[in-house]
């Protein structure tokens, strides 16, 4: 068959159009920059288009000529500047589903959200919902796909729960008895290819379709099991975080870009997110994978590192940032000034230059402590930093050698601040610089 899909630059419409695309569907992926996404699929067909703007349905009518299916899988957890639940999960949907009336589109296949119903009360659901009652209300056969979490090794809820997993102290928000239903992507991608080759119960149009793990879970059990299954031998420590804090922290992470909670996800967290399997079970012919199952062996130690990465990274960040940051403000006056000078003048600096010597290496060090913790850059904030501690270290080594045999160790406590410096720029400065 010809099939549009949306969101083919996403994970999971990224996912689905691989495994249509081993079944040998012909794709025509809609996205808003081609080439950029013809180098990561070279394989399919590209139409440019922005969501942002095709909230008529005349802006869809010529993509959709000799289309059999059209598959929707566009969709954001959190709005941002440029990006909005009423265009991208409402408007833009709603004018492409009424194209496919007027261009007569076989079926539309809706990829929506678990929760998307009547009980509905984010922004998140309540936009995705609206999309839905108004494709299910056209002249056009239909199916909803509603989604429960989806892990993915490659998604960015595969990489927050596997970091949460693995830390030696897990945090809940309150007991974590929250219920999740976990489904793997390519059980999901696996239901949609299904229907779209349905002839039998699975073609009615209008079907809403719970895609689902085989079990519901509470979010301590989830966690449990990942941890289990990236291999981690030791018992999971929880700790169990108070709604008031809960709500707090949502409240404050809310106002953080790419933060994956605020307090629409921690209400629809709060909600939970299972429905029954059966409908799952009778699509794929099969049971959906368990969350045991989500991590294949030979990934489990790979998989573990990265997730253990997770945390131990921004701790390092956070030791690297404190060390700048306390010994710029020691250096502002905690440390007695007199001394600092006469250590400088041990150093051979001029009388008239030890204000500014001081001063400004303090300030140095301050702006650079900030750049740790804020930068988007921070290969070149690495490399600054080795550059300056390797130059105090051949300033002190030339005119005051003593400090190498001091007992508490100020200079070789260096090296391993230096060793640090490296591991992070090795591996965060590609991430960060490009």
């Amino acid at each position: 068959m010809k099939i549009l899909i949306t969101g083919a630059t996403g994970f999971l419409g990224g996912h689905i159009a691989d495994r249509l695309a081993a079944d040998g569907h012909r794709l025509t992926c809609a996205v808003r920059n081609p080439d950029s996404a013809r180098e990561r699929r070279p394989a399919f067909d590209y139409a440019a288009i922005d969501f942002n703007r095709a909230t008529e349905p005349e802006r869809w009518l010529p993509l959709l000529a000799g289309i059999d299916v059209v598959i929707n899988a566009v969709g954001i957890l959190r709005e941002a500047p440029g990006q909005s639940f009423d265009v991208l999960h409402t408007r833009a949907p709603s004018a492409l589903f009424s194209a496919c009336a007027t261009a007569g589109v076989r079926h539309v296949i809706q990829i929506s959200a678990l929760g998307a119903d009547e009980a509905a009360q984010s922004r998140y659901h309540l936009s995705k919902r609206t999309a839905d009652d108004h494709l299910r209300s056209l002249p056009v056969r239909s199916t909803i796909v509603q989604p429960s979490l989806v892990f993915g090794l490659d998604g960015a809820s595969a990489r927050m729960f596997g970091t949460m997993a693995s830390l030696p102290l897990i945090p809940l928000p309150g007991r974590g008895d929250q219920c999740v239903q976990p489904v793997h992507v390519d059980d999901v991608a696996d239901a949609v290819a299904r229907l779209v080759g349905a002839t039998d119960t699975l073609a009615e149009s209008g079907v809403r379709l719970a895609v689902v793990g085989p079990h519901a879970l509470t979010l301590r059990s989830f966690l449990a099991s990942l941890r289990t299954a990236i291999g981690i031998r030791r018992a999971p420590r929880f700790l169990p975080v108070p709604d008031s804090l809960t709500t707090l922290g949502a409240t404050l992470a809310g106002h953080l870009p790419g933060a994956f909670l605020d307090t629409e996800t921690l209400q629809m967290l709060r909600r939970g997110n299972t429905a029954d399997a059966r409908a799952m079970r009778d699509v794929l012919g099969r049971d959906p994978r368990p969350v045991a199952d989500f991590v294949p062996p030979a990934l489990a130690e790979p998989l573990r590192l990265r997730a253990q990465l997770g945390w131990l990274l921004p701790v390092l960040r956070l030791s690297i940032a404190f060390v700048w940051i306390l010994t710029a403000i020691v250096s502002l006056g905690v440390y007695p000034v007199e001394a600092s000078y006469a250590l400088l003048a041990e150093a051979g600096v001029p009388a008239a230059l030890r204000p500014a010597a001081l001063y400004g290496a303090a300030v140095l060090d301050l702006v650079l402590g900030a750049l740790t913790l804020f930068s988007y850059r921070r290969g070149l904030v690495w490399q600054a930093q080795v550059a300056l501690i390797v130059g105090y270290m051949l300033i002190i080594t030339l005119k005051l050698p003593e400090f190498w045999l001091h007992p508490y160790g100020p200079i070789s406590k260096n090296v391993p601040m230096l060793a640090v410096i490296w591991l992070l720029y090795e591996l965060e400065s590609r991430r960060w610089n490009t």
